[in-house]
């Protein structure tokens, strides 16, 4: 709760080199992420958006979890990770909330890997 009541990394980041948003549709989640880069590694991960708490605590415990780690590691997480970086149980309800900020995030690395 304290991620979801004191978001981290939350706001927009202007000298972003990516940004991808995404939206959960069954529940009004809303999150965009905005990523900088030092070379390969993730320099800022910044996001805006609204919605429930898992949603919002998920991409505010990601953003910290992924500052350094390099484009491929942080395009190989998924929902397993998720599950043991957030410490709760996610019933398949709120799967979409808890990985909706990965996926923000995943889709915005894309956008800055050059298509061969």
């Amino acid at each position: 709760m304290d991620h979801y009541k004191n978001p981290r990394n939350c706001g927009l980041l202007k000298a972003a080199d990516v940004s991808h948003r995404e939206l959960n549709s069954s529940c009004g989640d809303d999150i965009t992420a905005y990523i900088k880069f030092a070379g390969e590694k993730i320099k800022k991960i910044m996001f805006t958006g609204q919605g429930c708490a898992i949603s919002q605590a998920g991409i505010s415990i990601l953003s910290e979890e992924l500052i350094g780690k390099s484009k491929t590691e942080a395009l190989a997480y998924d929902f397993e990770d998720i599950r043991k970086i957030y410490g709760i149980t996610i019933s398949e309800r709120r799967y979409k909330c808890a990985i909706l900020g990965l996926h923000a995030i995943q889709a915005a690395i894309k956008k800055a890997i050059p298509k061969e």
